[in-house]
């Protein structure tokens, strides 16, 4: 890629990409964690002088409950795109999920060295096309699935829809090619709006995660939940786990913030399969949030493809080091030795009943 096709690629995230958080009217769509939903109740007094961020995930020991959330078409922020954030998540001792929709395939990613990697999947039309992109998945030594399924039709977005927004000619969806589907075609519109239309299955219903298990021995993470009933069926449906998202909410406004819904989709497991939030994180403390709600670790995006637009691999190295040190300080200042220490106790949320108040003291 040429310095200028760099640049205006790196032009095109800052000015498409949608606000985090963005309320007009009846217009809403929220993205962040919202400042006021949480509260922190720090303990005190306690020994931290050694604090263990150190986690297991599907079986995998990860250095932090911060892994990477499946962002497609890097290459368009940087030149190295998913190439640079699958070393830095490896040098971080953390999860990379690749997107269905990256402009690196499996194969490469797999090239870049040793590392724990999810693939995120898009179920298409042709199902013979997700059973090649599942099979090169596992043969490239991904060790699970993240099934996308909140997208039988790609949301409004608007400002793809001005920009007519559509892939540049350098680049392609790399794992489609010679599928005659790595290409995207310009369109009145946008051009992803057209290509979704085309090609995603919108009859993908629970049996299809079921058939899914037929086809892979990979554990599948559903990804797209944000209600308890659809968690139970999620369960039912031999889910090996639950990733609360609302698609950067660039899907369908007026659902909740993602860590709005958490807790609900924590109940509903019942503590049978884990649950994780993918969407809102931009600070430490965000983290420490999430977890105290019972999610076992999050995923982020932006914060990924804005450094990666950045500094390249450099970047993204740094967004993860300092939400590490961010959380690892909250966790120290809220009197929490290791994750299992961190409970809904630490936390209030907006939601919450008041607490006691305390009662006066009696008059001497």
């Amino acid at each position: 890629m040429m310095p200028s096709q760099s640049r205006s690629c790196q032009r095109w995230f800052t000015t498409t990409m949608h606000l985090v958080q963005r309320t007009n009217g009846l217009f809403k769509r929220t993205e962040t964690l919202s400042q006021g939903s949480c509260d922190f109740r720090p303990r005190i007094l306690i020994d931290v002088s050694k604090i263990d961020m150190t986690t297991t995930v599907l079986g995998f020991k990860i250095s932090m409950p911060i892994m990477v959330a499946p962002t497609a078409m890097q290459k368009m922020a940087h030149p190295d795109g998913e190439y640079a954030t699958a070393r830095a998540a490896s040098a971080a001792g953390t999860i990379m999920t690749l997107s269905s929709w990256a402009t690196s395939s499996v194969e490469e990613v797999a090239s870049t060295g040793p590392g724990i990697r999810f693939f995120q999947l898009y179920v298409y039309k042709n199902r013979n096309v997700v059973e090649q992109l599942v099979r090169r998945a596992e043969r490239a030594g991904f060790k699970a699935i993240a099934l996308t399924v909140d997208t039988p039709r790609l949301g409004r977005r608007e400002s793809d829809i001005k920009n007519r927004f559509t892939l540049p000619p350098n680049l392609t969806l790399k794992n489609f090619e010679g599928l005659d589907l790595g290409k995207m075609d310009e369109a009145a519109d946008s051009g992803l709006a057209s290509y979704v239309a085309g090609q995603i299955d919108r009859t993908l219903s629970w049996k299809d995660v079921q058939w899914l298990q037929t086809i892979t021995k990979l554990p599948i993470l559903v990804k797209g939940v944000l209600t308890g009933e659809d968690a139970r069926i999620a369960v039912q449906a031999g889910a090996a786990g639950i990733i609360v998202s609302n698609h950067g909410a660039r899907q369908l406004d007026y659902v909740p913030a993602t860590i709005s819904a958490l807790e609900e989709v924590v109940k509903a497991t019942q503590g049978r399969i884990p649950v994780f939030l993918d969407g809102g994180v931009r600070r430490g403390t965000d983290v420490f949030k999430a977890l105290a709600l019972g999610a076992s670790g999050i995923f982020i995006g932006r914060p990924v493809v804005f450094s990666l637009a950045a500094e390249g691999e450099a970047g993204v190295r740094k967004v993860l080091q300092m939400l590490r040190d961010e959380f690892e300080l909250t966790m120290a200042l809220s009197g929490c030795r290791s994750l299992k220490e961190i409970s809904r106790n630490h936390i209030t949320t907006e939601w919450d009943t008041p607490r006691d108040s305390p009662r006066p003291l009696a008059r001497l």
